[in-house]
Protein backbone atom coordinates (compact mmCIF):
# COMPACT_ATOMS: atom_id res chain seq x y z
CA UNK A 1 0.00 0.00 0.00
CA UNK A 2 1.00 3.62 -0.89
CA UNK A 3 1.29 5.70 2.25
CA UNK A 4 0.64 9.42 1.45
CA UNK A 5 2.40 11.59 3.69
CA UNK A 6 1.46 15.02 5.15
CA UNK A 7 2.63 18.03 7.58
CA UNK A 8 2.35 16.75 11.00
CA UNK A 9 1.21 19.46 13.56
CA UNK A 10 4.52 19.88 16.21
CA UNK A 11 1.95 19.18 19.43
CA UNK A 12 1.31 15.54 17.15
CA UNK A 13 5.12 15.28 16.30
CA UNK A 14 5.86 15.40 20.04
CA UNK A 15 3.96 13.01 21.34
CA UNK A 16 5.29 10.80 18.56
CA UNK A 17 8.71 11.73 19.96
CA UNK A 18 7.77 10.93 23.46
CA UNK A 19 5.67 7.70 22.48
CA UNK A 20 8.69 6.12 20.68
CA UNK A 21 11.27 6.68 23.33
CA UNK A 22 8.80 4.67 25.82
CA UNK A 23 8.26 2.19 22.90
CA UNK A 24 11.96 1.93 22.15
CA UNK A 25 13.22 0.95 25.83
CA UNK A 26 10.44 -1.75 25.96
CA UNK A 27 9.50 -3.40 22.52
CA UNK A 28 13.20 -3.54 21.55
CA UNK A 29 14.08 -5.34 24.82
CA UNK A 30 10.96 -7.61 24.37
CA UNK A 31 11.74 -8.41 20.83
CA UNK A 32 15.48 -8.60 20.58
CA UNK A 33 15.08 -11.96 22.70
CA UNK A 34 12.97 -13.39 20.43
CA UNK A 35 13.88 -12.30 16.34
CA UNK A 36 16.99 -10.59 14.96
CA UNK A 37 18.26 -7.41 16.52
CA UNK A 38 19.09 -5.90 12.90
CA UNK A 39 15.55 -6.63 12.02
CA UNK A 40 13.73 -5.03 14.92
CA UNK A 41 16.09 -2.08 14.74
CA UNK A 42 15.03 -1.70 10.91
CA UNK A 43 11.32 -2.12 11.94
CA UNK A 44 12.01 0.90 14.92
CA UNK A 45 13.43 3.41 12.18
CA UNK A 46 10.20 2.66 9.62
CA UNK A 47 7.59 3.54 12.73
CA UNK A 48 9.34 6.68 12.89
CA UNK A 49 7.89 7.71 9.58
CA UNK A 50 4.76 6.65 9.95
CA UNK A 51 2.61 9.81 9.41
CA UNK A 52 0.12 10.19 6.84
CA UNK A 53 -2.93 12.49 6.03
CA UNK A 54 -4.84 14.16 8.96
CA UNK A 55 -7.68 11.39 10.13
CA UNK A 56 -11.25 12.53 9.17
CA UNK A 57 -14.63 11.17 10.97
CA UNK A 58 -14.51 8.29 8.83
CA UNK A 59 -11.79 7.17 9.91
CA UNK A 60 -12.47 7.07 13.51
CA UNK A 61 -15.84 7.20 14.33
CA UNK A 62 -17.42 3.48 15.50
CA UNK A 63 -20.56 3.04 13.95
CA UNK A 64 -21.51 0.23 16.76
CA UNK A 65 -24.98 -0.64 14.60
CA UNK A 66 -23.02 -2.77 12.43
CA UNK A 67 -23.56 -6.49 12.28
CA UNK A 68 -20.88 -8.77 14.63
CA UNK A 69 -21.77 -12.07 15.73
CA UNK A 70 -22.41 -11.09 18.82
CA UNK A 71 -25.83 -9.82 17.85
CA UNK A 72 -26.35 -13.58 16.78
CA UNK A 73 -29.50 -13.41 18.81
CA UNK A 74 -30.67 -9.76 17.48
CA UNK A 75 -30.21 -10.71 13.45
CA UNK A 76 -31.55 -13.97 13.35
CA UNK A 77 -32.89 -13.45 9.57
CA UNK A 78 -31.51 -11.91 6.30
CA UNK A 79 -34.31 -9.65 6.89
CA UNK A 80 -33.23 -8.45 10.00
CA UNK A 81 -29.25 -7.93 9.38
CA UNK A 82 -31.47 -5.73 6.58
CA UNK A 83 -33.17 -3.58 9.62
CA UNK A 84 -29.59 -3.55 11.38
CA UNK A 85 -28.27 -2.20 8.36
CA UNK A 86 -30.66 0.14 7.99
CA UNK A 87 -30.04 1.59 11.55
CA UNK A 88 -26.40 1.35 10.49
CA UNK A 89 -26.30 3.85 7.27
CA UNK A 90 -28.95 6.14 9.59
CA UNK A 91 -25.45 6.43 11.70
CA UNK A 92 -23.20 6.69 9.45
CA UNK A 93 -25.57 10.34 8.08
CA UNK A 94 -25.57 11.13 11.55
CA UNK A 95 -21.61 10.70 12.38
CA UNK A 96 -20.02 11.03 9.28
CA UNK A 97 -21.77 12.96 6.71
CA UNK A 98 -23.39 15.26 9.03
CA UNK A 99 -19.82 16.51 10.02
CA UNK A 100 -18.59 16.71 6.42
CA UNK A 101 -18.48 20.19 3.94
CA UNK A 102 -20.59 20.55 1.58
CA UNK A 103 -19.89 23.14 -1.83
CA UNK A 104 -18.72 22.97 -5.18
CA UNK A 105 -15.22 22.21 -4.18
CA UNK A 106 -16.07 19.02 -2.56
CA UNK A 107 -17.62 17.28 -5.62
CA UNK A 108 -15.38 14.35 -5.10
CA UNK A 109 -15.33 13.99 -2.17
CA UNK A 110 -17.48 10.41 -1.09
CA UNK A 111 -18.40 11.86 2.45
CA UNK A 112 -19.93 15.60 1.36
CA UNK A 113 -23.65 15.38 0.95
CA UNK A 114 -24.81 15.79 -2.49
CA UNK A 115 -21.33 15.71 -3.85
CA UNK A 116 -20.90 13.56 -7.71
CA UNK A 117 -19.02 11.22 -4.92
CA UNK A 118 -21.40 10.68 -2.79
CA UNK A 119 -23.88 6.93 -3.16
CA UNK A 120 -26.80 7.95 -2.05
CA UNK A 121 -27.36 10.10 -4.88
CA UNK A 122 -28.00 7.13 -6.69
CA UNK A 123 -30.67 4.40 -6.47
CA UNK A 124 -30.15 1.73 -5.74
CA UNK A 125 -26.87 2.56 -3.15
CA UNK A 126 -24.47 -0.36 -4.15
CA UNK A 127 -23.06 -0.01 -0.81
CA UNK A 128 -25.99 -1.70 0.95
CA UNK A 129 -26.93 -5.86 0.59
CA UNK A 130 -29.38 -6.36 -2.07
CA UNK A 131 -31.51 -9.73 -3.58
CA UNK A 132 -32.80 -10.15 -7.25
CA UNK A 133 -35.46 -12.71 -7.19
CA UNK A 134 -36.65 -14.54 -9.98
CA UNK A 135 -40.02 -15.83 -11.20
CA UNK A 136 -38.56 -19.55 -12.06
CA UNK A 137 -35.67 -19.82 -9.72
CA UNK A 138 -33.24 -22.00 -10.86
CA UNK A 139 -31.20 -22.19 -7.60
CA UNK A 140 -29.12 -19.42 -5.86
CA UNK A 141 -26.19 -17.55 -6.35
CA UNK A 142 -24.56 -15.61 -3.37
CA UNK A 143 -21.86 -12.71 -4.45
CA UNK A 144 -19.36 -11.79 -1.66
CA UNK A 145 -16.62 -8.81 -2.41
CA UNK A 146 -13.90 -8.20 -1.51
CA UNK A 147 -11.72 -6.15 1.29
CA UNK A 148 -12.62 -2.60 1.15
CA UNK A 149 -15.24 -3.03 -1.41
CA UNK A 150 -18.61 -3.51 -1.46
CA UNK A 151 -21.48 -5.14 -3.20
CA UNK A 152 -20.85 -2.69 -6.45
CA UNK A 153 -18.04 -4.87 -7.27
CA UNK A 154 -20.11 -8.09 -8.65
CA UNK A 155 -23.28 -6.27 -9.41
CA UNK A 156 -23.02 -7.01 -13.38
CA UNK A 157 -22.27 -10.53 -12.94
CA UNK A 158 -24.97 -10.78 -9.98
CA UNK A 159 -27.48 -9.18 -13.11
CA UNK A 160 -26.50 -11.43 -15.50
CA UNK A 161 -26.71 -14.43 -13.31
CA UNK A 162 -30.27 -13.18 -12.55
CA UNK A 163 -31.30 -13.07 -16.07
CA UNK A 164 -30.25 -16.54 -16.85
CA UNK A 165 -33.14 -17.21 -14.04
CA UNK A 166 -31.01 -17.29 -10.66
CA UNK A 167 -31.65 -15.21 -7.12
CA UNK A 168 -29.25 -13.37 -6.21
CA UNK A 169 -28.11 -12.03 -3.33
CA UNK A 170 -25.16 -9.78 -2.98
CA UNK A 171 -24.44 -9.37 0.82
CA UNK A 172 -22.83 -6.26 2.08
CA UNK A 173 -19.62 -7.57 4.64
CA UNK A 174 -19.49 -6.04 7.96
CA UNK A 175 -17.28 -2.95 8.20
CA UNK A 176 -18.04 -2.32 4.43
CA UNK A 177 -19.94 0.43 2.33
CA UNK A 178 -19.73 2.72 5.10
CA UNK A 179 -16.90 4.32 6.51
CA UNK A 180 -12.74 3.14 6.60
CA UNK A 181 -13.20 2.98 9.81
CA UNK A 182 -15.59 -0.07 9.73
CA UNK A 183 -12.70 -2.03 8.73
CA UNK A 184 -10.88 -1.12 12.46
CA UNK A 185 -12.93 -3.12 14.32
CA UNK A 186 -13.86 -6.42 11.72
CA UNK A 187 -13.24 -10.05 13.25
CA UNK A 188 -13.23 -12.95 10.65
CA UNK A 189 -15.67 -14.64 12.30
CA UNK A 190 -18.09 -11.49 11.86
CA UNK A 191 -17.53 -11.71 8.02
CA UNK A 192 -18.39 -15.57 8.72
CA UNK A 193 -21.58 -15.47 10.20
CA UNK A 194 -23.01 -12.60 8.39
CA UNK A 195 -22.48 -15.65 5.11
CA UNK A 196 -23.87 -17.61 7.45
CA UNK A 197 -26.95 -15.55 7.46
CA UNK A 198 -27.05 -15.14 4.44
CA UNK A 199 -26.87 -19.30 2.96
CA UNK A 200 -29.45 -20.14 5.33
CA UNK A 201 -31.76 -17.32 3.40
CA UNK A 202 -30.79 -18.09 0.33
CA UNK A 203 -31.48 -21.83 1.55
CA UNK A 204 -34.54 -21.63 2.68
CA UNK A 205 -35.64 -19.17 -0.30
CA UNK A 206 -35.31 -21.61 -2.85
CA UNK A 207 -36.22 -24.41 -1.10
CA UNK A 208 -33.57 -26.96 -1.33
CA UNK A 209 -32.21 -25.71 -4.66
CA UNK A 210 -28.45 -25.61 -5.34
CA UNK A 211 -26.99 -22.11 -3.79
CA UNK A 212 -23.77 -21.17 -5.21
CA UNK A 213 -21.16 -18.96 -4.35
CA UNK A 214 -19.61 -16.33 -6.17
CA UNK A 215 -16.31 -14.16 -4.44
CA UNK A 216 -13.71 -11.44 -5.44
CA UNK A 217 -10.45 -11.58 -3.66
CA UNK A 218 -11.05 -11.69 0.17
CA UNK A 219 -14.68 -12.92 -0.51
CA UNK A 220 -13.04 -15.55 -2.28
CA UNK A 221 -11.58 -16.82 1.11
CA UNK A 222 -14.76 -16.60 2.67
CA UNK A 223 -16.56 -18.44 0.15
CA UNK A 224 -14.07 -21.33 0.69
CA UNK A 225 -14.14 -21.24 4.30
CA UNK A 226 -17.63 -21.41 4.17
CA UNK A 227 -17.40 -24.24 1.60
CA UNK A 228 -15.34 -26.11 4.10
CA UNK A 229 -16.81 -25.60 7.45
CA UNK A 230 -20.32 -27.29 5.54
CA UNK A 231 -18.36 -30.44 4.22
CA UNK A 232 -17.39 -30.64 7.80
CA UNK A 233 -20.95 -30.44 9.23
CA UNK A 234 -20.19 -27.46 11.06
CA UNK A 235 -23.17 -25.03 8.34
CA UNK A 236 -25.44 -25.95 5.35
CA UNK A 237 -25.98 -25.95 2.29
CA UNK A 238 -23.16 -27.12 0.92
CA UNK A 239 -22.35 -24.95 -2.10
CA UNK A 240 -23.06 -26.66 -5.34
CA UNK A 241 -20.39 -24.52 -6.78
CA UNK A 242 -17.38 -21.80 -6.16
CA UNK A 243 -16.48 -19.52 -8.79
CA UNK A 244 -13.20 -17.72 -6.94
CA UNK A 245 -12.62 -14.27 -8.78
CA UNK A 246 -9.01 -12.73 -8.26
CA UNK A 247 -8.63 -15.00 -4.80
CA UNK A 248 -7.11 -14.16 -1.67
CA UNK A 249 -5.47 -17.12 -0.60
CA UNK A 250 -2.25 -16.19 0.29
CA UNK A 251 -0.72 -12.21 0.63
CA UNK A 252 2.25 -11.16 0.91
CA UNK A 253 4.64 -12.41 3.91
CA UNK A 254 4.66 -8.61 5.61
CA UNK A 255 0.94 -9.13 6.54
CA UNK A 256 2.19 -11.22 9.29
CA UNK A 257 3.24 -7.91 10.69
CA UNK A 258 -0.17 -5.97 10.73
CA UNK A 259 -1.36 -7.28 13.99
CA UNK A 260 1.76 -5.55 15.58
CA UNK A 261 1.43 -2.80 13.95
CA UNK A 262 -2.81 -2.55 14.40
CA UNK A 263 -1.89 -3.09 18.24
CA UNK A 264 0.90 -0.58 18.77
CA UNK A 265 -1.37 2.07 17.09
CA UNK A 266 -3.44 2.08 20.19
CA UNK A 267 -0.20 3.61 21.95
CA UNK A 268 0.28 7.83 22.28
CA UNK A 269 0.91 9.77 19.01
CA UNK A 270 0.61 6.46 16.94
CA UNK A 271 -2.75 6.37 16.05
CA UNK A 272 -1.92 7.07 12.31
CA UNK A 273 -0.82 3.25 12.81
CA UNK A 274 -4.32 2.35 12.76
CA UNK A 275 -4.19 2.36 8.85
CA UNK A 276 -1.71 0.92 5.93
CA UNK A 277 -2.97 3.65 4.16
CA UNK A 278 -4.71 7.23 4.47
CA UNK A 279 -6.20 8.69 1.44
CA UNK A 280 -8.90 10.90 -0.05
CA UNK A 281 -12.34 9.31 -0.21
CA UNK A 282 -13.32 10.39 -3.40
CA UNK A 283 -14.53 6.19 -4.57
CA UNK A 284 -18.34 6.16 -3.93
CA UNK A 285 -18.20 2.20 -3.72
CA UNK A 286 -14.33 1.35 -2.88
CA UNK A 287 -12.86 2.80 0.14
CA UNK A 288 -9.13 4.23 -0.65
CA UNK A 289 -7.58 4.69 2.88
CA UNK A 290 -7.14 0.51 3.94
CA UNK A 291 -7.17 -0.26 7.88
CA UNK A 292 -4.03 -2.02 9.54
CA UNK A 293 -6.47 -4.19 11.02
CA UNK A 294 -8.09 -5.51 7.77
CA UNK A 295 -4.88 -6.46 6.78
CA UNK A 296 -4.50 -8.90 9.84
CA UNK A 297 -7.82 -10.25 9.32
CA UNK A 298 -6.86 -11.47 5.49
CA UNK A 299 -3.78 -12.92 6.48
CA UNK A 300 -4.99 -14.25 9.11
CA UNK A 301 -8.01 -15.84 7.18
CA UNK A 302 -5.89 -17.15 4.24
CA UNK A 303 -3.16 -18.92 6.60
CA UNK A 304 -6.52 -20.40 7.77
CA UNK A 305 -8.05 -21.42 4.81
CA UNK A 306 -4.56 -22.50 3.13
CA UNK A 307 -4.00 -24.59 6.45
CA UNK A 308 -7.34 -26.21 6.27
CA UNK A 309 -7.30 -26.87 2.85
CA UNK A 310 -4.22 -28.85 2.91
CA UNK A 311 -5.24 -31.13 5.88
CA UNK A 312 -8.32 -31.77 4.13
CA UNK A 313 -6.34 -32.85 1.44
CA UNK A 314 -3.99 -34.86 3.13
CA UNK A 315 -7.14 -37.52 3.97
CA UNK A 316 -8.21 -39.69 1.60
CA UNK A 317 -12.04 -37.41 1.03
CA UNK A 318 -13.43 -37.90 -2.46
CA UNK A 319 -14.30 -34.33 -2.26
CA UNK A 320 -11.84 -31.62 -0.97
CA UNK A 321 -13.94 -28.52 -1.75
CA UNK A 322 -17.22 -27.97 -4.02
CA UNK A 323 -16.42 -27.71 -7.87
CA UNK A 324 -13.90 -24.90 -8.43
CA UNK A 325 -13.82 -21.98 -10.79
CA UNK A 326 -11.00 -19.86 -10.44
CA UNK A 327 -10.78 -16.54 -12.59
CA UNK A 328 -7.36 -14.97 -12.35
CA UNK A 329 -5.05 -12.26 -14.28
CA UNK A 330 -1.72 -13.69 -14.15
CA UNK A 331 -0.20 -10.48 -12.76
CA UNK A 332 -1.80 -9.57 -9.68
CA UNK A 333 -0.09 -6.57 -7.09
CA UNK A 334 -2.77 -7.36 -4.05
CA UNK A 335 -2.42 -11.14 -3.46
CA UNK A 336 0.01 -14.34 -3.92
CA UNK A 337 0.10 -15.76 -7.28
CA UNK A 338 2.29 -18.92 -6.23
CA UNK A 339 -0.05 -19.13 -3.53
CA UNK A 340 -2.86 -19.82 -5.67
CA UNK A 341 -1.17 -22.83 -7.21
CA UNK A 342 0.53 -23.98 -3.41
CA UNK A 343 -1.92 -23.34 -1.22
CA UNK A 344 -5.16 -24.17 -3.37
CA UNK A 345 -5.12 -26.04 -6.64
CA UNK A 346 -2.77 -28.55 -6.37
CA UNK A 347 -4.65 -29.24 -3.05
CA UNK A 348 -8.11 -30.29 -5.32
CA UNK A 349 -9.28 -34.25 -7.12
CA UNK A 350 -8.80 -34.22 -10.86
CA UNK A 351 -12.07 -33.55 -13.17
CA UNK A 352 -13.91 -30.94 -10.92
CA UNK A 353 -12.26 -27.66 -11.29
CA UNK A 354 -10.62 -25.21 -13.57
CA UNK A 355 -8.69 -22.40 -13.56
CA UNK A 356 -9.16 -19.36 -16.33
CA UNK A 357 -6.01 -17.69 -16.37
CA UNK A 358 -5.36 -14.12 -17.96
CA UNK A 359 -1.93 -13.42 -19.73
CA UNK A 360 -0.10 -10.41 -20.20
CA UNK A 361 -0.51 -8.51 -23.58
CA UNK A 362 2.48 -10.60 -25.76
CA UNK A 363 2.06 -8.16 -28.41
CA UNK A 364 2.72 -5.32 -25.96
CA UNK A 365 5.53 -7.11 -24.20
CA UNK A 366 7.78 -7.51 -27.95
CA UNK A 367 6.45 -4.07 -28.44
CA UNK A 368 8.17 -2.48 -25.61
CA UNK A 369 11.35 -2.51 -23.23
CA UNK A 370 9.76 -0.75 -20.38
CA UNK A 371 8.57 -3.85 -19.22
CA UNK A 372 10.77 -6.35 -16.63
CA UNK A 373 12.38 -8.76 -18.02
CA UNK A 374 9.50 -11.37 -17.04
CA UNK A 375 6.14 -10.11 -16.61
CA UNK A 376 4.16 -12.99 -16.57
CA UNK A 377 6.39 -15.96 -14.64
CA UNK A 378 2.65 -17.48 -13.57
CA UNK A 379 1.61 -18.15 -16.74
CA UNK A 380 4.77 -20.62 -17.78
CA UNK A 381 4.68 -22.15 -14.55
CA UNK A 382 0.80 -23.28 -15.08
CA UNK A 383 1.45 -24.21 -18.47
CA UNK A 384 4.34 -25.72 -18.39
CA UNK A 385 3.05 -28.32 -15.16
CA UNK A 386 2.17 -31.22 -15.70
CA UNK A 387 1.62 -32.27 -12.38
CA UNK A 388 -1.63 -29.91 -11.59
CA UNK A 389 -5.25 -31.99 -11.55
CA UNK A 390 -7.05 -28.77 -12.89
CA UNK A 391 -8.28 -27.91 -16.48
CA UNK A 392 -6.39 -24.75 -17.96
CA UNK A 393 -7.52 -22.13 -19.75
CA UNK A 394 -5.19 -19.18 -21.18
CA UNK A 395 -6.87 -15.96 -22.69
CA UNK A 396 -3.84 -15.15 -24.19
CA UNK A 397 -3.09 -12.92 -28.07
CA UNK A 398 -3.22 -15.66 -30.83
CA UNK A 399 0.05 -14.67 -31.44
CA UNK A 400 2.59 -12.52 -30.97
CA UNK A 401 2.39 -10.22 -33.58
CA UNK A 402 -1.64 -9.35 -33.08
CA UNK A 403 -3.84 -7.93 -30.10
CA UNK A 404 -6.58 -10.38 -31.15
CA UNK A 405 -6.97 -12.97 -28.21
CA UNK A 406 -7.86 -16.64 -28.29
CA UNK A 407 -8.44 -19.06 -25.33
CA UNK A 408 -6.13 -21.85 -25.59
CA UNK A 409 -6.99 -25.16 -23.54
CA UNK A 410 -4.75 -27.74 -20.97
CA UNK A 411 -6.43 -31.19 -19.37
CA UNK A 412 -5.22 -31.77 -16.13
CA UNK A 413 -2.02 -33.47 -15.59
CA UNK A 414 -0.68 -31.84 -18.55
CA UNK A 415 1.65 -29.86 -20.08
CA UNK A 416 0.38 -29.64 -23.59
CA UNK A 417 -2.35 -27.57 -25.14
CA UNK A 418 -5.29 -29.66 -26.01
CA UNK A 419 -7.57 -27.17 -28.36
CA UNK A 420 -7.73 -23.19 -29.53
CA UNK A 421 -10.63 -20.99 -29.72
CA UNK A 422 -10.74 -17.84 -31.18
CA UNK A 423 -12.51 -15.26 -28.76
CA UNK A 424 -13.74 -12.49 -31.11
CA UNK A 425 -12.01 -10.01 -28.78
CA UNK A 426 -8.24 -8.25 -28.36
CA UNK A 427 -6.20 -5.82 -26.35
CA UNK A 428 -7.14 -2.01 -26.01
CA UNK A 429 -4.42 -0.09 -27.54
CA UNK A 430 -2.20 0.74 -24.57
CA UNK A 431 -3.26 -1.80 -22.19
CA UNK A 432 -0.58 -4.26 -21.57
CA UNK A 433 -2.37 -6.27 -18.80
CA UNK A 434 -5.28 -7.18 -16.43
CA UNK A 435 -5.25 -6.17 -13.09
CA UNK A 436 -6.39 -7.35 -9.62
CA UNK A 437 -9.23 -5.44 -9.31
CA UNK A 438 -9.99 -5.38 -13.35
CA UNK A 439 -11.79 -8.31 -13.53
CA UNK A 440 -15.37 -8.33 -12.39
CA UNK A 441 -16.18 -4.99 -14.15
CA UNK A 442 -17.13 -4.90 -18.01
CA UNK A 443 -15.76 -2.11 -19.99
CA UNK A 444 -18.89 -0.63 -20.36
CA UNK A 445 -19.36 -0.31 -16.48
CA UNK A 446 -20.17 3.56 -15.89
CA UNK A 447 -17.63 3.97 -13.01
CA UNK A 448 -14.35 2.28 -13.93
CA UNK A 449 -15.08 1.47 -17.57
CA UNK A 450 -13.33 1.79 -20.66
CA UNK A 451 -15.72 4.92 -21.83
CA UNK A 452 -16.23 8.13 -19.99
CA UNK A 453 -20.12 9.19 -19.66
CA UNK A 454 -21.25 11.68 -21.88
CA UNK A 455 -21.93 14.46 -18.96
CA UNK A 456 -19.18 16.02 -17.20
CA UNK A 457 -21.50 15.80 -13.94
CA UNK A 458 -21.25 12.29 -13.96
CA UNK A 459 -18.08 10.67 -11.51
CA UNK A 460 -15.47 8.68 -13.49
CA UNK A 461 -13.22 6.71 -11.94
CA UNK A 462 -12.03 4.33 -15.51
CA UNK A 463 -9.52 5.00 -18.05
CA UNK A 464 -8.60 8.53 -16.02
CA UNK A 465 -5.68 10.23 -17.83
CA UNK A 466 -4.08 13.61 -15.66
CA UNK A 467 -0.79 15.34 -16.58
CA UNK A 468 1.52 17.71 -14.47
CA UNK A 469 4.33 17.87 -12.22
CA UNK A 470 5.22 14.99 -10.10
CA UNK A 471 4.51 15.69 -6.29
CA UNK A 472 1.51 17.59 -7.32
CA UNK A 473 -1.43 15.07 -6.71
CA UNK A 474 -2.59 13.74 -3.24
CA UNK A 475 -3.84 10.74 -5.35
CA UNK A 476 -0.29 8.16 -5.96
CA UNK A 477 0.31 8.20 -9.59
CA UNK A 478 0.01 4.27 -9.58
CA UNK A 479 -4.03 4.95 -9.03
CA UNK A 480 -4.14 6.45 -12.57
CA UNK A 481 -1.76 3.48 -14.05
CA UNK A 482 -4.19 0.40 -12.53
CA UNK A 483 -6.31 -0.96 -14.86
CA UNK A 484 -10.06 -0.90 -13.27
CA UNK A 485 -12.02 -2.54 -16.19
CA UNK A 486 -12.25 -6.26 -17.99
CA UNK A 487 -11.91 -5.90 -21.85
CA UNK A 488 -12.50 -9.67 -21.37
CA UNK A 489 -15.24 -9.73 -19.00
CA UNK A 490 -17.83 -11.29 -21.44
CA UNK A 491 -15.50 -14.13 -21.68
CA UNK A 492 -15.92 -14.62 -17.63
CA UNK A 493 -19.63 -13.87 -17.74
CA UNK A 494 -20.00 -16.63 -20.64
CA UNK A 495 -17.82 -19.15 -18.32
CA UNK A 496 -19.37 -18.41 -14.95
CA UNK A 497 -22.70 -18.58 -15.88
CA UNK A 498 -22.23 -22.37 -17.95
CA UNK A 499 -19.98 -23.46 -15.08
CA UNK A 500 -23.13 -22.58 -12.42
CA UNK A 501 -25.42 -24.29 -14.66
CA UNK A 502 -23.62 -27.02 -15.42
CA UNK A 503 -22.82 -27.36 -11.79
CA UNK A 504 -26.51 -26.66 -10.66
CA UNK A 505 -27.37 -29.42 -13.03
CA UNK A 506 -25.23 -31.92 -11.28
CA UNK A 507 -26.41 -31.04 -7.80
CA UNK A 508 -30.35 -31.74 -8.64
Amino acid sequence: MVQITGYSPPGVRQARGKAMAVFKSSWYARCSSRLPGLFCVAFLFSLQGCGGMPLQPWHTEKLDEEFTRSKADEVQSFDDYLKLEDRLFDQLDEKVYSQTETGPEYQIDRYSSGSAADPREHSPDWNRSFELTSKQTRGAVLLLHGMSDSPYSLRALGQAFNERGYRVLGLRLPGHGTAPSGLRYIRRYDMAAAVQVAMQHLDEAVNGDSVHIVGYSNGAALAVEFALDALEGKTQPVPASLTLISPAVGVHPAGALAGTKNALSNLPGLGGLAFLSIQQEFDPYKYNSFATNAGAVVHDLTQSVARRIADRAATDTEIVLPPVLVFKSTVDATVSTDALIDRLLRHLRPDRHELVLFDVNRFAVIATRLLIEDPAPLTDRVMNDATLPIKVTLVTNENANTREVASKYKNPFSADVSGEKRLGLAWPAGVVSLSHVALPFPPSDPLYGQYPPESDDVLFLGRVSLHGERGLMQIPADWFFRLRYNPFFDCLEDRALDWVDSANGASM
